[in-house]
């Protein structure tokens, strides 16, 4: 948010999903609008940092409550990940150009939120659609590419993923400034500690239990044993579908009463 102007951007929304039921529900994002509104704020951007695999989007239900010139910003490698996701679902109907979304960011890519300059890190490795947000050099969203030190940092065993790839990622972001606040998109609260937020570069550079003091070599290897013992994310069925797709819902087709999700046996 830019406290001058009160232009603002929603980062990572959730489109809330009971599994059990197959229901959506709108209370995250309804939080977001009702704090919005509160506040005085005008939303000019809603963003991801990449497709993600725990939770969907709520990327077009803010875009239809907002209304306006709200623009709905990824990377531009999307691109890559509707490409290996659409035959693991049989999305004949996927567009895998990344047309579902106003902006493609490439590394470098700057823009305004406000008086706010944001430019764009492609920071891949969890997926390779990863990107992170540097707003007003002092403050970095990263996605899924590090936690609070004492969790460590992301999976990378997801199609396309790479361990090697995220350990280049990780230095990039260690090259900001110390200083750099780090907003974390996830926290798993180890032992059972309070929840953490933000972090900063220089905590994870000299914390991250993952990083910190480690070789490229030691670094792969550890990821790579971890991940393997991880369990799939249990949204990540429905969540990639739909986050691949901009957001939007499936819809029921031609003689059917309800729209489905798919659920590919025996691929994941």
């Amino acid at each position: 948010m830019d406290a001058t102007t009160k232009k603002c951007a929603i980062i990572d929304s959730v489109l809330d999903f009971d599994e059990k039921a197959g229901r959506t529900s709108s209370k995250s994002c309804d939080d977001i609008l009702k704090f919005v509104g509160e506040h005085g704020l005008a939303v000019e951007w809603i963003l991801d940092t990449h497709a993600h695999a725990d939770h969907l989007t709520g990327a077009q239900y803010l875009k239809r409550a907002l209304g306006g010139a709200v623009q709905y910003g990824i990377g531009a490698h999307i691109v890559d990940v509707q490409t290996a996701f659409k035959p693991i679902y049989d999305l004949h109907e996927l567009k895998t150009d990344g047309s579902q979304f106003d902006r493609l960011f490439v590394e470098g890519d700057q823009f305004q939120i406000g008086s706010l300059g944001v430019r764009v890190l492609h920071t891949p490795g969890h997926t390779p659609a990863c990107i992170s947000y540097v707003v007003n050099d002092e403050a970095v969203f990263v996605g899924d590419t590090f936690f609070a030190p004492d969790a460590g940092t992301a999976r990378c065993d997801f199609p396309n993923g790479s361990a090697t790839t995220l350990w280049h990622s990780l230095n990039k972001l260690l090259a900001l400034p110390d200083a750099t606040a780090v907003y974390l998109c996830h926290d798993y609260m180890p032992n059972g500690r309070q929840l953490v937020y933000r972090t900063s570069i220089g905590e994870e550079r000299s914390k991250n239990i993952h990083i910190a003091g480690k070789s490229q070599e030691a670094y792969v290897k550890l990821r790579e044993e971890r991940d393997k013992t991880l369990a799939v994310p249990k949204l990540l069925l429905p969540s990639i579908q739909v986050n691949v797709d901009g957001g939007n819902l499936p819809k029921a087709k031609p003689g059917d009463k309800h729209a489905h999700l798919k659920l590919p046996l025996n691929v994941i």
